[in-house]
């Protein structure tokens, strides 16, 4: 009975949430123009959007209630993309046009004419579409300021969150519905990735791009989730469309674009060293092992959230560890949120202040349990770290600890290399 009454008390809440894209779809006539945040620089900026048709509102006075709510969350779900739907963006001077995939979906890449304002982090881009018909709508760019020193590429699923991303009804379940004991986000994530975004100066403004294979129809519930948790907002980008539909029940195998994202921020960042976050439970180690093997020196650390002891993953581990050490670079195999912390501090990557605001969070969200020990695997130099990967050192290490989570391993030479 207690489920049933805390159901019924979330739902208005979570229709709520689930109607509000609807209210604020951009368009006219029943066709939409969505564009998500997008993320830039001076010399280029790159947006994700979406065209879709969506049937009319009804004519009478819009009520916040529930029965409105499922109406347009019905809207919602009827909705049917739009492909090879034609427009223009512009921005500081600029015009570039754009086309929709099979999807609905479309990409802009262009180059501002004029230098962006810096009297602000957010800037707006005009879009216009001609075909099938006339819509305008505006975009968000986050443009970093002189004052970055690095940019933090982040996984979301089993690296910021606890698995469920991809499951609607859990993540509504667990953000309306469980109690503040019910974690969702990772002990103590919100306060490092708000001081990796501060940086050490506390106003450096750093770029936050969050990756994930999640479909696009979660957007606004994490974005929920992301200002619940005191998480910075920034670009989410994810990989894929499911394709569900009331006549396509099942999601579509979709191909993983995550190293081409990555390879694209790289490119547009191309004076600045990167920051990687992921996970050890699925593909991150084997992306960013990529990553840093084609773009040596570029990457300051990889902090990858230890979730698994399976020795498949373990090995994929291995192999990021001797590319990272080779590299000159840091991998942290973290178990928890302050390890990472702690080695951010002592490389100067973060404030110090961070490991105290890191742990009053972890005390807020009822987490007291020590963290496990933390062990190190350093040489000399880069080769030397390199080879005791390679012996052995990391897989001995992971795979006879006793502690009950998987213990933390930092991988670096003991001459890393330069810091911004």
């Amino acid at each position: 009975m207690s489920r049933v009454l805390r159901w019924s008390g979330a739902l208005p809440r979570i229709s709520g949430l689930i109607a509000r894209p609807v209210r604020e779809a951009q368009g006219e006539s029943g066709v939409v123009l969505q564009p998500y945040r997008g993320y830039g620089s001076s010399d280029g900026v790159f947006l994700i959007g979406r065209v879709f048709r969506q049937s009319r509102s009804c004519s009478e006075a819009r009520r916040d209630n529930l029965l409105a709510d499922l109406r347009d969350i019905g809207r919602r779900i009827a909705r049917r993309a739009v492909p090879h739907a034609a427009g223009t963006a512009r921005f500081y001077g600029a015009e570039k046009p754009f086309t929709t995939d099979r999807d609905g979906y479309f990409r802009v890449h262009l180059s501002p004419a004029l230098p962006p304002s810096h009297d602000h982090l957010w800037h707006t881009m005009e879009l216009a579409l001609e075909q099938p018909q006339a819509v305008k709508a505006q975009a968000q760019i986050f443009i970093p300021p002189a004052t970055c020193r690095y940019v933090v590429i982040s996984d979301i699923d089993d690296t910021i969150m606890h698995t469920g991303v991809a499951n609607k009804l859990r993540m509504l379940w667990r953000l309306f519905v469980e109690d503040a004991e019910s974690r969702v986000a990772f002990p103590g994530v919100g306060a490092l990735y708000r001081a990796l975004h501060v940086g050490t100066s506390g106003h450096q403004q750093n770029p936050m791009l969050y990756v994930s294979r999640a479909p696009w129809g979660i957007y606004e519930v994490l974005e929920e989730f992301f200002n619940r948790n005191g998480i910075p907002i920034g670009p989410i980008l994810f990989l894929r469309e499911w394709g569900v539909s009331w006549t396509s029940p099942l999601p579509r195998k979709a191909e993983d674009h995550k190293r081409e994202l990555i390879h694209n921020m790289l490119a547009l960042y191309n004076e600045l060293p990167f920051i990687l976050i992921g996970d050890s439970g699925q593909h991150d180690p084997e992306i960013y092992r990529q990553i840093v093997d084609e773009h040596p020196g570029r990457v300051l650390a990889v902090y990858i959230r230890n979730v698994s002891r399976d020795p498949k993953r373990i090995r994929e581990i291995e192999d990021l560890a001797k590319v990272v050490a080779g590299a000159g670079s840091s991998l942290v195999l973290a178990a928890d949120s302050q390890a990472m912390a702690v080695h951010a501090v002592k490389h100067g990557l973060v404030a110090p202040t961070t490991l105290a605001e890191v742990r009053d969070e972890k005390v807020a969200s009822a987490d007291t349990a020590q963290p496990p020990a933390t062990y190190n695997i350093q040489r000399a130099t880069p080769a030397e770290t390199a080879d005791a990967v390679s012996r052995g050192g990391l897989q001995h290490v992971v795979e006879t600890g006793s502690e009950a989570v998987p213990p933390s391993v930092i991988v670096e030479p003991k001459t890393p290399a330069a810091r911004p």
